[in-house]
């Protein structure tokens, strides 16, 4: 187990990044699997600061069909970064639980606000690698890791964060296996590490993430992104757009006790948990797991 570590959980019931409903309730999905007991019980110092206020569909309207909900997203996001930044400034580690992918624009923008542009370790089936000007569905959700990087354009500017919030050359991702056309080729010329689910069958788990620790070490921060659909359906269903061919139950596993293992890891986020399309709160319970995992917890 690794060294006791000061935890702040800060949930961001957020469900307007993407097309399905119920991701807002993966906060409490996760705080109701014991996710609190679960990091204290392997020694560390967790605090829980509640959820931030997120606007709703009912009471949102789409004003841009190629960035839904952009604002509203805008907005939840602000409130992130203000926490995350009072976590940091507090010695806390900051673990933002979604809530969907769209919560990175603040988690990201407030961790670079004061630690400077970093390296992203990205667990996730999509790349997240889309911009208004090329999504099929103008979620944004999609467009999350490009917006980071400084892609998006105007539209995702803030006065809460500046991007590019993260280095484009401290970039891996791991899993994927879904990728829209447009972001192959912004993949491609990114210069990102990219193990994809045929790359992780062919060389394993352990190298790809290995690999891809290094790849992201460096100045400013190491943030580790963990989207439950890079796992399998089958192992985890609660999610909203499930991919099938994802990590097993012990890659999954493997992959966040080499992450801890690291000791680089200085910011969390869990995504994607879906507890409407779950099977008896099976994902939640596994993503606390998969925390537990990232923060020092090990078999033995």
């Amino acid at each position: 187990m690794s060294a006791a570590r000061k935890i702040a959980l800060i949930g961001a019931p957020l469900d307007l990044g993407q097309g399905r409903r119920g991701v807002d309730m993966g906060p409490s999905a996760l705080r109701y699997a014991g996710l609190l007991e679960r990091l204290t019980e392997i020694g560390h110092d967790v605090v829980d600061w509640g959820n931030i206020e997120t606007a709703i569909l009912e009471a949102s309207s789409i004003k841009d069909d190629h960035a839904k909900y952009l604002p509203e997203i805008k907005a939840a996001g602000g409130r992130i970064a203000r926490l995350v930044r009072t976590a940091l400034a507090e010695g806390f580690v900051p673990v933002v639980l979604g809530g969907d992918q769209s919560i990175s624009l603040g988690t990201l923008g407030g961790i670079s606000r004061d630690l400077g542009v970093g390296g992203v370790l990205w667990f996730d089936a999509h790349a997240d690698m889309n911009t208004p000007d090329t999504s099929p569905t103008g979620n944004v959700h999609g467009m999350s890791l490009a917006a980071a990087l400084g892609l998006g354009g105007e539209s995702f500017e803030s006065d809460e964060w500046t991007f590019p919030a993260v280095d484009p050359s401290r970039v891996a991702l791991i899993g994927i296996r879904s990728l829209d056309a447009s972001e192959k080729p912004r993949l491609r010329d990114l210069g990102a590490r990219i193990y994809t689910m045929s790359d992780v069958d062919r060389i394993g788990i352990e190298r790809a993430v290995r690999e891809s620790l290094t790849h992201v070490a460096g100045a400013g921060f190491v943030h580790v992104s963990l989207d439950l659909d890079v796992l399998d359906p089958e192992v985890a269903p609660g999610v909203g757009t499930p991919v099938k061919g994802g990590l097993s139950y012990r890659e999954a596993h493997l992959a966040l006790e080499l992450v801890a293992e690291s000791g680089l890891m200085g910011s969390m986020e869990i995504v994607e948990v879906n507890p409407m399309l779950d099977n008896r709160n099976a994902t939640a319970e596994l993503a606390v797991e998969l925390i537990a995992s990232a923060l020092g917890k090990t078999i033995l």
